[in-house]
């Protein structure tokens, strides 16, 4: 066997790679995919638009690179999390678009939620915070809005899934309905210490049991891909959300390691050991991954937007061409002069959980050029995951030696300074910074034995560059500060109801 196809089906694209057994990357290939607004805070993605251009560039890597299917050992899948599909159980057709972990629709059911005696209760089964965020209550819009979507899920003719399941789905042509307890932790539908569907909770969010898949662990072979799409057969054998399979592959295995990925929000993840931590500091407690007599939950922290703000200074401002160029732009100025960029777009996450928060900037001034709004979009997302950070260290009750990181705006020197600057706290990034879908290839190598154990994984990972703080303590407290300021101005803005 030469490879593990790794299939990381994330917000904004559809990618596939290609490791080898040292761990490297013979191949990637890319395609984005439409995102659909249909009003404002609502988001959607086309289900079959999503597997078609996951099929496109998993058949483009392996032709790309001369892998035949029958040298490929295994399949993992790592997903965006909580976006929620259902669809015919018979034609495979989706009965409504995707709707985006992003999508806030579900916003004043969750007040209602919020400010019922059921909320402490949500959380403590599920280790989640009353949301729009999870999936649960986007599975319960679609039964309510979609015509005949309730009576026919009652009848059993419909199926749910996050992102991993429908494209187990549609890689086994139907076959296989499963999910990981990665992604079923994130549904807000799980019991998080049974890691089985919580019948008090489907009742009470009048979602029929009929609709659910199966909840397996997130290294097994759970099916064969139909030999029609590649040639031949290709076990399924890894399955984690794509945070937590960043996690499995920053090799993140001990208690109290941490990982940030840098993506189209930004994900904090601690490794508490066998047993959840509930939090008092509204961060979410979850499944990290269960593999045969192990399993690993964590500590998370969203933030909803990160590199996405990269993406509005290029698209909605027009300030840069690509998102490549922000670390130029940004480093024409010693520093953002006064001005704060709150990214709040789709309201906050972690540790503030406000859906009606909105993106602000403060501190502008005649002065202010775009180089300045492109360092105040930088430092919006350090301070955000410096926010998370400072949540994570109570829960925990210890300090973290170090954060490793990952996700496209980690290479971005600038940023990852800045990160360690204002958190105090040294800042790693790793040689492969693709750990999301390295993570995900890792569960399936060693569920299929082209990895022998952790040993032989552990031994890939290699730091490629550290950052220690520059900053004074004293001047990072200023500026943290100085960014809880700006953070009360985004808070409450759209008005509820």
């Amino acid at each position: 066997m030469k490879a593990v196809l790794a299939l990381d089906q994330g917000t904004t694209s559809s990618r596939a790679i290609l490791y080898n057994h040292s761990g490297d990357i013979l191949g990637v290939a890319q395609k984005e995919f439409s995102q659909i607004y249909p009003k404002s805070g609502w988001v959607e993605h086309n289900p079959i638009e999503i597997w078609d251009t996951q099929l496109a560039v998993a058949r483009q890597v392996l032709s790309d690179c001369r892998v035949d299917a029958k040298e490929v050992a295994a399949i993992g899948i790592t997903n965006q999390r909580e976006t929620t599909v259902v669809w015919d159980r018979t034609t495979g057709e989706p009965v409504y678009n995707a709707i985006v972990w992003q999508d806030r629709r579900t916003a004043d059911y969750c007040d209602l939620l919020k400010s019922s005696s059921e909320a402490a209760a949500i959380t403590a089964r599920t280790g989640l915070v009353v949301d729009p965020y999870f999936s649960g209550t986007k599975l319960r819009w679609i039964l309510d809005h979609v015509p005949q979507a309730r009576a026919r899920a009652q009848k059993g003719e419909l199926a749910f899934g996050t992102i991993d399941t429908w494209l187990l789905w549609k890689l086994t042509q139907g076959r296989v309905h499963k999910t990981d307890s990665s992604n079923a932790s994130r549904t807000m539908l799980m019991n998080l210490e049974s890691l089985s569907w919580d019948l008090d909770l489907l009742k009470q969010f009048e979602i029929p049991d009929s609709l659910l898949p199966q909840i397996v662990r997130s290294s097994e072979i759970y099916g064969q891909s139909d030999p029609a799409l590649f040639g031949s057969e290709i076990p399924i054998a890894g399955i984690a959300g794509d945070q937590q399979a960043a996690l499995f592959g920053q090799n993140c295995t001990q208690i109290g390691m941490a990982k940030n990925t840098y993506g189209t929000g930004c994900f904090m993840l601690m490794n508490v050991g066998p047993k959840p931590i509930p939090s008092t500091q509204r961060l979410l407690s979850s499944v990290g991954w269960t593999r045969p007599n192990q399993q690993c939950y964590v500590l998370e922290g969203s933030v909803f937007i990160a590199g996405a703000a990269i993406q509005w200074l290029r698209d909605g401002l027009g300030i840069i061409k690509s998102a490549s160029e922000v670390e130029a732009l940004a480093k024409q100025v010693p520093d953002s002069d006064g001005v704060y960029l709150v990214p709040a777009f789709a309201g906050l996450g972690a540790p503030h959980w406000d859906a009606y928060a909105r993106g602000t900037i403060v501190g502008i001034t005649r002065g202010t050029t775009a180089a300045h709004l492109a360092r105040a979009a930088l430092e919006g997302i350090a301070f955000q995951v410096a926010d998370v950070l400072t949540a994570m260290e109570k829960d925990s009750s210890s300090k973290l030696t170090e954060l490793r990181v990952d996700g496209g705006a980690s290479a971005n020197n600038l940023l990852m300074q800045f990160q360690a600057d204002v958190m105090q706290c040294p800042v790693v990034r790793p040689k492969i910074i693709e750990t999301t879908s390295l993570g995900a290839a890792y569960l399936a190598g060693l569920a299929t034995g082209f990895w022998k154990n952790d040993s032989e994984i552990q031994s890939i990972w290699q730091a490629d560059r550290r950052f220690e703080p520059m900053m004074s303590p004293r001047e990072a407290q200023a500026r943290r500060e100085r960014w809880a300021d700006a953070l009360d101005r985004s808070r409450q803005w759209v008005e509820k109801g």
